[in-house]
């Protein structure tokens, strides 16, 4: 049962930025209406590409502490850009939550050193 819930939080975290990358690199619609909120199709293919190297370094599990403070990174930046741009944010949060929550399950030493050597899993 842990090792299917380890993949499932594994999954789900990748899954959000290798998935959004990609479809940020297709050029479809959507992705071209998100272009000038990105300033350009130029940081557009640089976000994507961003955000799948960020999936990919969370995979691994020898990499995947770098994955996560990464992924809560980006999405506390993105978080900023929602809150300055009055765009909706609810989404946003749920995935930082989300990434957090993965986060702590996969990596306990980073639950046991952010809340102290008492907290175990």
């Amino acid at each position: 049962m842990n090792n299917t819930l380890y993949w499932i939080a594994t999954g789900l975290v990748a899954l959000v930025f290798i998935g959004s990358g990609m479809m940020n690199l297709s050029a479809n619609s959507k992705a071209k209406e998100l272009e000038s909120g990105y300033g350009g199709r130029r940081n557009q293919i640089l976000l994507s590409v961003l955000k799948i190297m960020i999936g990919i370094i969370w995979i691994f599990p020898q990499t995947g502490v770098l994955g996560a403070l990464l992924a809560i990174a980006y999405f506390g930046g993105a978080i900023a850009v929602h809150l300055t741009t009055n765009t909706p944010v609810v989404n946003v949060i749920v995935i930082q939550i989300v990434i957090w929550v993965a986060s702590a399950y996969r990596f306990p030493e980073l639950l046991q050193r952010m809340l102290g050597s008492s907290i175990k899993l």
